[in-house]
């Protein structure tokens, strides 16, 4: 499950006539208020609200946040393939269901009130609210959700990828919809399909403001109806967006709204440069910021207003995700093909210097693509997880087997010398020598370059440590820093040699595991298989993960699928640090007990805390 050139995925059969399809009588189906993958659900039918809101949030008040790029776009549906999607839009639009964040994997009703699946888990049915309206009054309805599903399968590769075991989505009653699988089996399933993002069928057939019928796959800046407890209030295109909150959204008094959605107003600031940004904050000109820089944590909080706790640091943990973030290779490019290359980079990369000199030792080194979940692997392969690696034996490197993966150890001298030494054996095995000074490939005569491409010049102080080792071996580096618009779209065309990647992964993976390192994926635009990954032992272990019938099944399919895109190379792992690190002007206050998984959870949960505010009154007024 999600924690989100090629030809066009056909769209998905769908049936919206008017006549429902026949289906079993009520009697005979068992209808939920939710679901879970894995156990039972924490909270029973007819629970008031979940553990960790307060239901008694006063309303009011107004949340400034900072975003990095620009945007020019309100469609969700081609997110990732065209444009840049205003932040925010998820404020306007509603799903199926909705997540509880203090369980691993379980998700309510929201647009849905029950949800009913067989044993097997072949299709599901989602029975709609009859209360459940758009922002212009009108009622949510089967068609809109069959139209929001065609919609995504047909024009988004990620989403199309995330729902390609549906095969048809039908009308199977005056407020039900049934979605049908190609396959029996996939536990998952009735849960991906309830994060659909459902949107208004009357407003994309109506015509825009150009005279033209609107267009789901297309960018636009003219703002969509929703059905959520936001709409926009005002924008300015790349700087701005403003939210309201509406005060008789359908779904306020919903048990799995209670104690959210607080703040009267939601506010989004865009800055294309980090160092403004921080300044911008400082200058209370937004009030929640997320540190993503280890040196300013450690040296920048040093101004009046956080040395007299007008600015709170806080530190949230996090326990809902595991994440890879590396410097990943376009393996589509020759240079890039072989392992043992790719793991002369890992070799070269003195990540314990980098930590002490850049980080102030905040960071630990990534060791798994699950890292801080128990579906990381360690050690050797035992169990059932070695039983799923036998199958594969003979298409994954024998070391899987043999030999506990680790990143090389540097700090010092004498380590560092040995790993650029081994390095160069590696790079020798693979047909590399240097000559005058370069290494080039011996059959050739072609230089080893390789270009880092950059969306955020701040990265620039870390890959430029990285590029000195790797000059030492001969190759030609280059850093280049581009805007968020040229970022994507080279991305999308496979334009680059190595960019710094992160997959995150929820702590039941599935279906998302093939759009990040999938066959399939590899060669759709927008899929997050930006390495290129084709292979059938990779593909085979993805859908042991995505078939997995238990939860200690899971655990291992993901483990093994670890160790083998591990000793396959395809990412120079890079640095994690377990807790998100924020900084906010004490105007807000949180409920007291926090959700265990999806920490700080702001401003969602979060409210105006008047008392706090007043203190800060000479900054910014009260309230907007």
């Amino acid at each position: 499950m999600r924690a989100a050139g090629g030809a066009i995925v056909a769209p998905a059969v769908a049936a919206i006539g008017s006549a429902p399809v026949p289906r079993a009588s009520a009697e005979e189906r068992s209808w939920r208020h939710g679901t879970a993958v894995f156990g039972e659900l924490k909270y029973p039918a007819g629970f008031v609200h979940f553990d960790y809101v307060n239901p008694a949030a006063p309303k009011g008040g107004t949340a400034r946040q900072s975003v990095a790029g620009t945007y020019d776009n309100f469609n969700p549906v081609i997110a990732g393939l065209k444009g840049q999607l205003a932040t925010g839009t998820e404020l306007m639009f509603e799903t199926l269901l909705t997540p509880s964040l203090d369980e691993e994997a379980a998700e309510y009703g929201l647009i849905a009130e029950a949800v009913s699946f067989p044993a097997d888990r072949s299709s599901v049915s989602y029975r709609l609210r009859a209360e459940a309206r758009w922002h212009d009054g009108r009622p949510i309805t089967p068609q809109d959700v069959i139209f929001s599903f065609d919609a995504f399968k047909t024009n988004s590769p990620q989403v199309s990828a995330y729902y390609r075991r549906v095969t048809k989505a039908e009308r199977t009653g005056e407020r039900e919809v049934t979605f049908t699988f190609d396959r029996a089996g996939i536990r998952e399933l009735p849960q991906i399909v309830g994060e659909l993002t459902v949107l208004p069928k009357h407003w994309f057939e109506a015509a825009g403001k150009s005279g033209h019928r609107r267009d789901a796959a297309a960018t636009t800046l003219e703002v969509p109806i929703g059905s959520g407890p936001y709409r926009v209030k005002s924008f300015e295109p790349g700087h701005s967006i403003v939210y309201e909150r509406i005060a008789d959204y359908w779904g306020k008094n919903l048990n799995v709204r209670a104690g959210r959605d607080n703040f009267d107003t939601l506010r989004f600031d865009y800055f294309r440069d980090t160092t403004v940004e921080f300044e911008a904050f400082k200058a209370d000109q937004f009030d929640w910021h997320y540190e993503s820089a280890a040196k300013v944590w450690a040296t920048g909080y040093d101004f009046p207003a956080a040395q007299d706790k007008r600015v709170v640091k806080e530190e949230f943990p996090i326990r809902n995700a595991g994440i890879m973030q590396g410097f990943a290779f376009n393996i589509r490019r020759h240079k890039f093909r072989d392992p043992r290359l790719r793991r002369a980079f890992n070799l070269a990369l003195d990540f314990e210097s980098i930590n002490s000199e850049l980080f102030y030792g905040q960071y630990t080194r990534i060791a798994s693509y699950f890292e801080d979940t128990e579906l990381a692997s360690s050690g050797l392969p035992q169990g059932l997880e070695l039983e799923i690696l036998e199958a594969v034996r003979r298409e994954v490197p024998p070391e899987v087997f043999t030999t506990p993966y680790a990143s090389p150890v540097g700090g010092t001298a004498p380590l560092v010398r040995n790993n650029l030494r081994e390095a160069t054996r590696l790079l020798e095995a693979a047909g590399y020598g240097v000559r005058n000074l370069k290494l080039v490939e011996t059959k050739s005569g072609q230089p080893l370059t390789a270009e880092f491409l950059l969306p955020d010049p701040s990265f620039e102080r870390f890959v430029l440590f990285y590029a000195e080792s790797l000059k030492r071996l001969g190759i030609g580096v280059t850093v280049r820093s581009v805007d968020d618009v040229q970022y994507e779209n080279r991305l999308r065309q496979w334009d680059f040699d190595i960019v710094v990647e992160t997959w995150p992964e929820s702590l039941t993976p599935g279906n998302e595991l093939s759009d990040y390192f999938g066959t399939r994926a590899a060669d759709t635009p927008g899929s997050r298989n930006l390495v290129g990954i084709r292979n059938a032992a990779v593909d085979a272990l993805i859908a042991r993960v995505i078939d997995a019938q238990s939860r200690d099944e899971l655990i291992a399919a993901a483990r093994a699928l670890d160790r083998v895109l591990l000793w396959h190379y395809y990412v120079v792992p890079q640095w994690t640090y377990d807790k998100a690190r924020t900084a906010r002007w004490d105007r807000f206050a949180k409920p007291d007990r926090m959700p265990e998984f999806g920490q700080p959870a702001f401003p969602t949960i979060w409210w105006w805390d008047a008392a706090r505010a007043a203190k800060t009154a000479g900054t910014r007024p009260a309230a907007h």
